[in-house]
């Protein structure tokens, strides 16, 4: 038996999922449109294990969701992650945040693009078939008309991820359609860090680093008048 605690912290959605054997059996998720991941995700945790009457001693391994993503939500998650697996002597295990939301369109047909939104019209973006296999690797694409059009042309295109907003108003085809308000979730985690877990498929807890895919580039202050 594997009970694993599955953490997603990548944008504003706020997701911790223990699962069994790659079943949910408590999911718990707060998107209120910032980022209070910091003040949030222990106490999901201590939820979703309360809920099923599970000791933290009891896990078997921890799950975190590794990127791409908001460089602060991923270096919240991934602390947290290593430092229950320090404390508890169990195995990391990553995934990758654009396959979970890939994963959970339940598209059976097409190409389906999972989009992160990083910077201005810039977004980052892999392209999935319907079983979910990579067709496109995960990189940084500056949207325009002309983004995408090799797989638009050819057949059924879903774009989902808070990414997605800004193709909108770019992007006209038939082939195209839309799924607004979808996040990556701790719920599409469960079976594949199950499938890690049972090939010992683990992160160096030590060196283990998010996926940032760019540099963080930080803002400048606002200077009070």
């Amino acid at each position: 038996m594997a009970l694993i605690i599955n953490i997603e912290t990548t944008t504003k959605n706020c997701s911790v999922s223990l699962a069994k054997n790659g079943t949910i059996l408590s999911l718990k998720e707060i998107n209120e449109g910032g980022y209070s991941h910091a003040e949030k995700l222990h106490a999901l945790i201590e939820q979703v294990c309360k809920e099923q009457s599970v000791k933290l001693s009891e896990l078997q391994a921890i799950a975190v969701s590794k990127g791409p993503g908001s460089y602060t939500g991923l270096r919240i998650g991934v602390s947290a992650a290593k430092g229950l697996c320090f404390g508890l002597n169990i195995p990391l295990v990553s995934t990758d945040t654009l396959e979970c939301l890939a994963m959970s369109s339940n598209k059976k047909s097409g190409f389906i693009i999972p989009m992160l939104d990083a910077r201005r019209m810039e977004v980052y973006s892999a392209v999935y078939d319907s079983d979910y296999n990579i067709v496109e690797e995960i990189k940084a694409n500056i949207v325009d008309e002309n983004s995408f059009s090799e797989y638009i042309n050819k057949d059924k295109v879903c774009f989902l991820g808070d990414g997605a907003e800004k193709c909108k108003d770019v992007l006209k085809h038939d082939n195209i359609e839309f799924l607004d308000d979808f996040f990556p979730s701790s719920e599409q985690m469960a079976g594949l860090s199950f499938a890690k877990f049972e090939k010992n498929d683990f992160e160096d807890v030590a060196y283990f680093e998010p996926f940032y895919l760019k540099n963080f580039v930080p803002t400048a202050a606002k200077k009070k008048k």
